[in-house]
C-alpha cells in the first residue's frame, strides 16, 4: 500500500488488492467433498459461490433414497415345538418345517423296466436249465431202477434149441457201448453163445438200454431174435441151432 501525502491511496490499493486475488492459485478440492456446487447466479444474489437466488434454486446431482422403492417382508411369527420323536418344528403360517434328528434317509432310486424284463429272461432260462436238469436226473434213475448200470436185461423164449420143453435163458447187456446178447441153450449157460450186435459211440453209450423180442420174421415156424437199442433193433434169424444176422 502506498501513502500520498499522509493519506492512503485508496483507488490504488484496491487496484492492487483485486491483482493479488486474481494472481492468487485456485484451492484444490477436498477428496472427502461428495457434491460438486453450481456458480454463484449472475443475478449477483451473492458474492460467493454457492449462494443462489430465490428464482434459481439449487439442484444436487445426488439421489435420496427412498425406502418405498425397496420391498417389505410381511411381519410375520413363527411356532416352534417339538414332536413325541424328539424332531423340531417350525410353523409359520401354512409352512412347516420339520428338523429330524439323525442322518437324511436315502433317496430311492427307481429301477427300470429293462431290468425286471432282463430278470424275469433269466429267471425262465434258470428254471429251464433247472427242468432240463431234473428231466435228465428223472430218466437216469428211471433206466436205472428198470436195467441197472451196465444195462441189462434177461428174458426166457422156447425157440427150439436143445430140449423143447425147457425155455432157452437170454441176457442182454450194454457194456460201455458195446451191445452183445448171451444165450444159454435150454437155461444151460456152459453151452452159452454170445451175439455181438453192434457198438455205440457217444458220451451216452453206455446208458443206453437194450432189450430183445421175437417174432416169425422169416415165416419158418420158429422164432427170431430182435435186439432192440434205444430207438434202433437188429435182427438175428432162427436156422433151428443158431442165430444168425439178417
Amino acid at each position: 500500500m502506498y501513502f500520498y501525502g499522509g493519506q492512503p491511496d485508496c483507488e490504488g490499493g484496491t487496484n492492487l488488492m483485486r491483482e493479488q486475488i486474481a494472481n492468487r492459485s485456485p484451492v484444490p478440492r477436498r477428496a472427502t467433498a461428495t457434491s460438486s456446487y453450481l456458480p454463484a447466479n449472475p443475478h449477483r444474489a451473492g458474492h460467493q459461490s454457492g449462494l443462489h437466488p430465490e428464482d434459481q434454486p439449487y439442484q444436487s446431482t445426488e439421489l435420496e433414497e427412498d425406502e418405498q422403492h425397496y420391498p417389505r417382508r410381511p411381519a410375520s411369527s413363527a411356532i416352534r415345538y417339538q414332536t413325541t420323536e424328539g424332531n423340531q418344528v417350525i410353523q409359520q403360517g401354512h409352512r412347516r418345517l420339520v428338523i429330524h434328528q439323525g442322518p437324511p434317509p436315502k433317496p430311492k432310486r427307481r429301477v427300470h423296466w429293462l431290468f425286471f424284463l432282463g430278470l424275469g429272461m433269466i429267471s425262465m432260462f434258470l428254471v429251464w436249465l433247472l427242468l432240463q436238469s431234473l428231466t435228465s436226473w428223472w430218466t437216469s434213475y428211471q433206466l436205472n431202477t428198470q436195467y441197472g448200470f451196465p444195462r441189462t436185461y434177461q428174458t426166457d423164449e422156447r425157440v427150439g434149441f436143445g430140449d423143447s420143453l425147457i425155455p432157452t435163458h437170454f441176457i442182454a447187456l450194454n457194456l460201455n457201448g458195446q451191445i452183445e446178447v448171451i444165450v444159454c441153450p435150454a437155461g444151460n449157460c456152459t453151452r452159452a453163445t454170445i451175439y455181438p450186435a453192434v457198438h455205440l459211440f457217444g458220451d451216452n453209450a453206455a446208458n443206453v438200454p437194450v432189450t430183445v423180442s421175437f417174432a416169425d420174421l422169416s415165416h419158418t415156424g420158429r422164432l427170431d431174435m430182435i435186439v432192440h437199442i434205444g430207438d434202433q433193433q437188429v435182427v438175428f434169424l432162427n436156422n433151428g441151432t443158431q442165430f444168425k444176422p439178417q
